[in-house]
């Protein structure tokens, strides 16, 4: 059952105008908070408000109250807040939102059931004293040791294959899980190796089985203990087959098949099939670097600072105490399972300024691309709109440049009923998702079409020099080539990237940030910590060296380990000019004002959604002012 930190959504301290509510969007003057200042006393701090106040404020049901003469629905923070914020999935909230979903969640056992998540007439049937929601709580030794307490006669072949099971998993490293820890706060390398279970008493031979990258998220030690159960699994009589990185376990295989020269366009290729000692002589990519051994550095950065972490018990952690130095590239590290995901993810990740990349995919449809997902389309729009002379929004798939046949899919989806769905591409635009005037339109002699076709390491030659300069989409792409993508498309959709390259994308955004504007209650300076989540996760050999190489570029006493810190910008998000209505300015040519001297309709439609037109339109029409110009409007024309 979960519940809100009210100190981290209400500062009460302060008053309403002095910003007491933290959440995200409610400005002290901005037109969320505006409804409560109404409602309670604006200038009295919100810890000296009385009991009916703070309930009005806080918990009030929803009801019509006017604000400067507009009817709006008035409900209290906390409901409101709920609905908007804490109801939806995660994983769709804009980052800050998500950040503060994080900070002011808390978590609690059901006072009821006491977490067991079962009834009461559950919990009164037990069997040697305990229910099932104690029998689940125990460690998997425990629980095997009090299995084999249990004599029934009745229930031996079940209690036979139970003690199978436990034995497994006591094999296989993860004797210290217990059976109602949630699968999704498993670590890839517990997650994988509980996959793995189902077929290690299985009675079959003459098998296939098809591995991907089983020992990702394992340390060394329990590499071992995977190979032995995949060389278990073949000596049954079966075939195993492994998709694999590791050096660890490419040593035990009985025949190698090496897939380049290189990534990409580069590859698709066979470049050695044979024994592992013959790649090893065979000069290929992954044959250099199975003897490749890291190379300690001369000399090492100083710390910045510390995060300090103190009774940690999340899980696995036992009451620890640990300080996380900060400006410096931290790794975490230990055998799988043994509380490092607990550490980071329950005691560091949701604090202020900390930006966790964990291995969880990112969501990706046909519509969004490596240069959608990482910003970069929006500094080539602009060049593109800046060298043309049109809207940037001719652009963008999605938006007014879009073929008007696949509405900027590129394909066309016919649904077939009970069949599998027919997607083909469009015959308009050929599956180039833009409009034929669009494509006309160029910049550096290529058309946007052109140039989201283009792979990451020749857009960032293309973007770093020459007629087509533009720093802003440079800086992205130097980030995408240093964590091994040269070789992706810009336009490439996300669905069909591998979970390796979904991760060294999630990576890339943050390595070419410049900083991150932290919480206003933040009083110190000090540089905010990053944390990655085994950022080399999927990543072949030559790939992590590259990755752990870029962390490293960063000058001393700055952001650290390749922005691994993140300082507060100095002044913040700069505020607009007075008297200015965003989205206000027309197309090139047309007036500020209509010629009967009112504002644009773009302008009065725009304020009307924010239901500010009536007090701030006639407000301008009196003073003569306009919401574009911050003096006096020139004459129309």
């Amino acid at each position: 059952m979960s519940d809100l930190d009210l100190a981290a959504i209400v500062d009460e301290s302060k008053s309403l105008v002095e910003g007491a509510i933290l959440v995200p969007g409610y400005t002290a003057d901005g037109w969320m908070v505006a409804p409560y200042k109404v409602v309670v006393p604006p200038d009295v701090p919100v810890g000296k408000l009385t009991e009916a106040q703070r309930e009005e404020l806080l918990y009030a049901e929803p009801r019509k109250v006017k604000v400067e003469n507009i009817n709006i629905t008035y409900e209290g923070l906390i409901p409101k807040i709920r609905k908007s914020m804490f109801s939806k999935d995660p994983d769709s909230l804009q980052p800050h939102i998500r950040a503060f979903v994080q900070r002011a969640a808390v978590f609690k056992a059901c006072a009821a059931c006491d977490g067991t998540r079962l009834n009461e007439s559950a919990r009164s049937s037990t069997i040697k004293d305990l229910h099932i929601g104690d029998v689940c709580r125990m460690q998997i030794t425990d629980l095997a040791a009090w299995l084999r307490g249990v004599d029934e006669p009745g229930v031996a072949p079940l209690i036979r294959n139970l003690l199978h099971l436990c034995d497994s998993f006591v094999d296989i490293g993860l004797g210290y899980l217990s059976l109602e820890r949630p699968s999704g706060t498993l670590s890839g390398g517990e997650a994988q190796r509980v996959k793995m279970i189902r077929h290690l008493g299985s009675p079959l031979t003459d098998v296939t089985y098809v591995f991907d990258e089983p020992t990702v998220g394992l340390h060394p030690h329990d590499i071992q203990r995977m190979n032995n159960l995949l060389q278990d699994l073949r000596d049954k009589g079966n075939t195993v087959l492994v998709v694999e990185h590791k050096p660890e376990s490419i040593a035990i295989a009985d025949h190698v098949v090496d897939l380049g020269p290189a990534a990409g366009s580069g590859g698709g290729e066979v470049v050695f099939e044979g024994t592992v000692g013959g790649l090893r002589k065979s000069g290929t990519l992954t044959g250099q670097h199975l003897d490749y051994r890291a190379r300690l550095k001369d000399s090492v950065r100083e710390r910045t600072g510390v995060i300090e972490v103190r009774g940690a018990a999340t899980h696995n952690l036992q009451d620890v105490d640990v300080d996380v130095p900060t400006g410096v590239l931290v790794v975490v590290t230990g055998v799988a399972g043994s509380g490092k995901s607990s550490l980071i993810h329950g005691s560091v990740a949701g604090r202020e300024g900390v930006v966790a990349v964990d291995q969880s995919a990112i969501k990706g449809s046909r519509r969004s691309n490596p240069a959608t997902y990482t910003g970069l389309l929006e500094p080539i729009r602009k060049a593109f709109a800046k060298a043309n002379g049109v809207k940037p929004a001719l652009f963008s798939a999605n938006s007014e440049g879009a073929c008007p046949t696949c509405k900027g899919a590129g394909v066309i989806v016919t649904e077939l009923g009970f069949m599998d769905t027919v997607s083909t591409p469009c015959e308009v635009c050929g599956g180039k998702r833009y409009q034929a005037a669009v494509l006309e339109l160029r910049f550096g002699g290529l058309n946007i079409a052109e140039v989201l076709d283009l792979p990451v390491a020749e857009a960032h030659g293309f973007f770093a020099e020459g007629e087509a300069r533009t720093p802003a989409a440079a800086k992205i792409l130097a980030a995408l080539v240093d964590v091994g993508l040269g070789y992706v498309k810009l336009g490439q959709p996300l669905n069909t990237l591998s979970g390796g390259e979904r991760q060294r994308l999630k990576l890339a955004m943050h390595l070419q940030e410049k900083g991150r504007r932290l919480h206003p209650r933040r009083a110190d300076l000090r540089p905010a910590p990053g944390r990655r989540r085994e950022p080399a996760r999927a990543a072949g050999p030559a790939g992590r060296r590259r990755q752990v190489g870029g962390r490293h570029r960063a000058p001393p006493g700055r952001d650290g380990a390749r922005r691994l810190d993140h300082r507060p910008r100095p002044g913040g998000r700069p505020r607009r000019r007075p008297g200015r209505l965003r989205g206000a300015a027309g197309r090139a040519g047309r007036p500020a004002v209509d010629a009967d001297g009112s504002a644009p309709r773009g302008v009065r439609r725009r304020a009307g959604r924010r239901q500010l037109r009536a007090p701030l339109l006639g407000n301008m029409r009196r003073s003569g002012h306009c919401a574009y110009h911050v003096g006096p409007c020139p004459p129309p024309g």
